[in-house]
């Protein structure tokens, strides 16, 4: 199994849930992530996704956060789904997606974004804003799926922890 390193998704501390080898339907999914913002931990020491109970996309910390890319490249396709989800109401796909390429071949896709900043044909550099985490497509909450592959091999993703050490709300 092959792994890539990407700079965080977000510039606050994030989760993600993995998908393990043959979950979901193409090479996206294949060892791809699922992740949220966190907002800090409940009195049991847990995660909090969310500040009330979570049924609007606006309770969810993630809601609205900006979205960084995940190394220098090209941006190759930005697909645009117009449709907010409701926390817990799976909505139709396709989802809004940027697709990035490093000059090594590597793709990275993300997808349930929302509000991109970028354009098919525009260079990126590492930690740059594209978009903003939002709630579309075949998704129930707010959070950003990230896969990458290069040809036919999906890549298990990793996060640069020194980048992240250098952000602020890190630290």
């Amino acid at each position: 199994m092959q792994a890539v390193v990407l700079y965080p998704l977000f510039d606050h501390p994030f989760l993600c849930r993995d998908h393990p080898e043959g979950d979901g339907g193409g090479l996206g999914d294949a060892f791809g992530d699922d992740c949220m913002v966190m907002g800090g931990l409940d009195a049991g020491g847990y995660p909090r996704l969310f500040r009330t109970d979570g049924k609007t996309n606006a309770d969810w910390y993630g809601w609205g956060a900006a979205v960084l890319a995940p190394f220098d490249g090209v941006v190759r396709q930005v697909r645009v789904n117009p449709e907010v989800n409701r926390p817990g109401v799976t909505g139709s796909s396709p989802a809004s997606q940027i697709v990035f390429e490093r000059n090594d071949g590597l793709i990275v896709a993300y997808a349930h974004i929302a509000s991109p900043r970028v354009r098919a044909g525009d260079r990126v550099t590492a930690g740059q804003v594209v978009a903003v985490d939002g709630n579309n497509g075949a998704s129930e909450a707010p959070h950003v799926h990230v896969g990458a592959f290069r040809g036919r091999v999906p890549f298990q993703i990793r996060w640069d922890q020194r980048a992240e050490g250098q952000l602020p709300a890190f630290r």
